[in-house]
């Protein structure tokens, strides 16, 4: 029933229809962000319909007045089953690419179980990719930060301590593309007073529930190139 479920998921997004919930199970859950994530990270998929960015100027100024710290302080919350709570959030990251007009492509689900890393960030892998380079190796300099667009996905790699970290150009709130403010070495949401980490972890919101941090991607450094595993480019 779970499967079914998966690809009635799916169907909704295809037609631009509004998701239909399901009870998913854990490797759902992980398939569905990662799809539709990876897909709303494609060029042209932070542009809204006219419909949408009405509804959401309205929001905002809904919420403007009651608007949270950028670290709220923890109220009294309901027992919740996780694996429910984990498909709302997936659902509501669906009904986002839907309404911008963002379309699930069914290649693209992970490998494997989803990684996690220490701040709870998940690494996307998609089941076909290749390692695309994104910048020379010279011109990302320790503390450095540079955006990638391939045309499948977009991003932000940085240098850090001489690490390499890449991880995705889109806020997982409602899917707007993140704006780099180089100086201080964050990720702004244009669409909400939301702040990330170059490295992903969620810096500042003001939102009633605080968006997941963003999904890394899985990178590399080979022959003098910075190198991310994504989704092939358009032919």
């Amino acid at each position: 029933m779970s499967a079914r479920g998966a690809r009635r998921f799916v169907a909704d997004l295809l037609r631009g229809r509004r998701p239909r919930s399901f009870r998913a199970d854990d490797t759902d859950v992980g398939q569905l962000r990662a799809a539709i994530t990876l897909r709303a990270a494609q060029p042209g998929s932070a542009t809204p319909r006219e419909e949408f960015v009405t509804d959401l100027h309205r929001r905002l100024a809904d919420q403007q007045a009651t608007e949270q710290t950028a670290t709220p302080l923890p109220a009294p919350r309901p027992v919740v089953d996780s694996t429910r709570r984990r498909l709302v959030a997936a659902s509501s990251i669906a009904v986002a690419a839907a309404a911008a007009g963002a379309v699930v492509d069914h290649t693209v689900i992970s490998r494997g179980p989803a990684q996690s890393g220490a701040g709870g960030e998940q690494t996307l892998i998609p089941s076909t990719g290749q390692w695309r380079t994104v910048s020379a190796s010279a011109d990302l300099a320790e503390g450095g930060v540079q955006s990638f667009d391939l045309g499948t996905v977009v991003g932000f790699v940085a240098r850090t301590g001489g690490a390499l970290r890449a991880v995705s150009g889109v806020c997982t709130h409602l899917g707007c593309r993140l704006a780099l403010d180089a100086a201080a070495r964050r990720l702004d949401c244009p669409c909400h007073r939301t702040t990330f980490a170059v490295s992903g972890e969620l810096l500042r919101y003001q939102l009633p529930v605080p968006p997941a941090a963003l999904p890394q991607f899985e990178v590399r450094e080979m022959h003098g190139e910075v190198q991310v595993y994504a989704p092939p480019g358009p032919v």
